[in-house]
């Protein structure tokens, strides 16, 4: 997880105010730091680590702050920092895992506007856009979206259309996507890489699109999640290898491990459906209903194939839940 200290930003790609129709250094005083202390027992620590920064975004004034989830997953302690360097300390407010969205309450004063929530859906390949850390213009990417399409996680993750920009920012996660009218259109979450018809490989942003915070904000706020049943969870990492579905690892007590999974296994059919495709396997593990339900697997091992039906669970249950200090 980068630090402020280890990234820096080219003065070439950062944003001029002169480029932009809003106030761009006021608007950019919305998006602030966060770090976060996770316990060394905590699940999510061997895979995200025990310290992670990155940032977030006002979305409201006086204080409420949308990130990415994974910053702030189980964590026993969070800071906020300013965009004039002042601390607060904060609380966990709230993490939705099929968006990848949370949210996190200051536990102390904060006279910073909120950033107006804007719509993702209209912005179109070849919008100018900023990508926005803490700290004002020289922590910001002026860059533009190079794509909207599907994205699949390894972490049974999955987007309809998620928004990827370039150039991108070197210290992604939580980074506000910010519009040509100063507006939210989405938060940072991944740094990816795409292979030109040249050879060269180019780096790019994946963004969580804003228009997936409205119909769940209010569960969130009231319910620390959103108030639906939750998905079934396998406990898997995978990925696609030549139209394969390979595991990469299992997860430590999840419904994987019990299953006897095992990284290298093939995933050939999900219900008697065959796959080649990671959404479209995750996609079938979801529409045999909610967190509990049995997950008939067909898989392939050393050349032979073998059957696993696997009893899904809620993935939350595996998490620390966050104490107010």
């Amino acid at each position: 997880m980068s630090t402020v200290s280890d990234w820096k930003i080219s003065p070439a790609v950062q944003p001029k105010p002169g480029d932009y129709s809003f106030d761009l250094d006021r608007t950019l005083t919305s998006v602030v730091g966060l770090r976060t202390i996770i316990p060394g027992d905590a699940f999510t620590a061997e895979v995200l680590g025990t310290e992670r920064a990155g940032n977030g975004v006002l979305i409201r004034d006086g204080g409420l702050v949308l990130t990415i989830g994974y910053l702030i997953t189980e964590a026993e302690s969070v800071w906020i920092s300013l965009f004039d360097g002042r601390p607060v300390q904060g609380h966990v407010l709230a993490y939705d895992h099929e968006t990848g969205f949370g949210l996190v309450q200051p536990l102390g004063r904060v006279d910073v506007p909120g950033l107006r929530l804007g719509s993702s859906a209209p912005t179109q390949i070849g919008d100018k856009v900023v990508v926005a850390g803490v700290g004002g213009r020289q922590r910001s990417v002026a860059a533009r979206i190079i794509a909207k399409q599907e994205f699949a996680g390894s972490w049974e993750y999955v987007l309809d259309e998620a928004i990827f920009t370039a150039p991108a920012h070197p210290n992604w996660g939580g980074t506000a996507l910010i519009g040509s009218a100063g507006e939210l259109l989405g938060i940072g979450s991944l740094q990816l890489q795409q292979t030109r018809a040249t050879g060269q490989t180019e780096n790019l942003n994946m963004i969580v699109p804003i228009d997936l915070l409205e119909p769940i904000l209010d569960d969130l706020l009231a319910f620390g999640r959103p108030n639906r049943p939750p998905r079934p969870w396998l406990g898997i990492y995978a990925t696609e290898i030549e139209d394969k579905i390979v595991i990469m690892r299992v997860a430590n007590r999840g419904p994987g491990q019990i299953g006897d999974l095992r990284p290298g296994d093939i995933i050939l059919a999900v219900a008697g459906t065959e796959v080649s495709d990671l959404a479209d396997a995750f996609r079938r593990v979801w529409a045999l209903g909610h967190a509990g339900a049995e997950v008939p697997l067909l898989m392939y091992r050393d050349g032979r194939t073998f059957e696993a039906r696997l009893a899904s669970v809620e993935r939350s249950r595996f998490f620390k839940t966050p104490s107010l200090h």
